[in-house]
């Protein structure tokens, strides 16, 4: 079954940009997944194709109106989550991705301007994602990490099926340091466990260097790691019959 992306945005033509490429392009043409963006100013009712007013309250800037975005969620709007990206919204983490990845797609709204009226995230009950504590011009680019990141996990799109299993934030861990040839760069050489050929030796080192840069860079990360693994179930030794 193909995996299905809807992007509601004022600037269609910004899709797929960057995912028209490598693992994410490949699968787009092998309809592993698609990809529909919506022109939320198609659902505009006046002449101008107005999709913004002024805010009540006064302040800078515009707001989108939730008649008109209402009406272009309510042409693509099934079972899929209806996400807003926007910087308010919590921090997109590795488990978002995997339960986007696992369902039957996704609706994603880019916000511009100051914003979307409040009235219509609460009437669509949309999930409010950030992917950073910044601000950008509007959702679009949020729109795309999300979707490459989501995609990637998508059976049959990356070539390894271990890979995602040891990347970055699969276990709370950040990844471990790699090297390929030469073994010797300027001066500089690959450690020797990693051209031991022992698997287990090397298992232990990759583990033990993860859970070192995860401690010093995020012990937030850190944390839940510690903390999930003090939680996991310890197998019991077998009983000899």
């Amino acid at each position: 079954m193909t995996w299905r992306a809807s992007v509601l945005t004022l600037f269609p033509e910004m899709f797929p940009g960057p995912l028209a490429h490598s693992l994410a392009g490949r699968a787009l043409r092998s309809d592993i997944w698609s990809l529909r963006p919506v022109n939320i100013r198609d659902f505009a009712a006046d002449r101008h194709r107005s999709v913004d007013d002024t805010p009540f309250g006064g302040g800078a800037g515009m707001v989108l109106r939730p008649d008109v975005v209402d009406a272009a969620i309510a042409s693509v709007a099934d079972d899929r989550p209806l996400v807003f990206l926007t910087p308010r919204g919590r921090p997109l983490t590795q488990r978002d991705v995997q339960r986007y990845a696992a369902g039957p797609g996704i609706v994603l709204l880019c916000g511009r301007y100051e914003g979307v009226d409040q009235r219509v995230i609460d009437a669509r009950r949309m999930e409010e994602i950030s992917i950073g504590d910044y601000v950008l011009s509007g959702g679009e680019l949020p729109a795309l990490v999300l979707l490459d990141a989501v995609v990637r996990l998508l059976p049959r799109v990356m070539g390894a099926a271990d890979s995602a299993a040891e990347e970055s934030f699969s276990r709370h861990l950040l990844e471990y340091p790699h090297y390929t040839r030469p073994a010797e760069w300027q001066g500089r050489r690959v450690p020797d466990v990693l051209l031991s050929g022992h698997h287990a030796a090397v298992a232990a080192w990759r583990e033990a260097e993860a859970e070192c840069v995860t401690r010093e860079r995020r012990p937030d990360l850190w944390g839940e790691h510690t903390s999930a693994t003090r939680a996991a179930p310890v197998a019991s030794p077998a009983t000899a019959p």
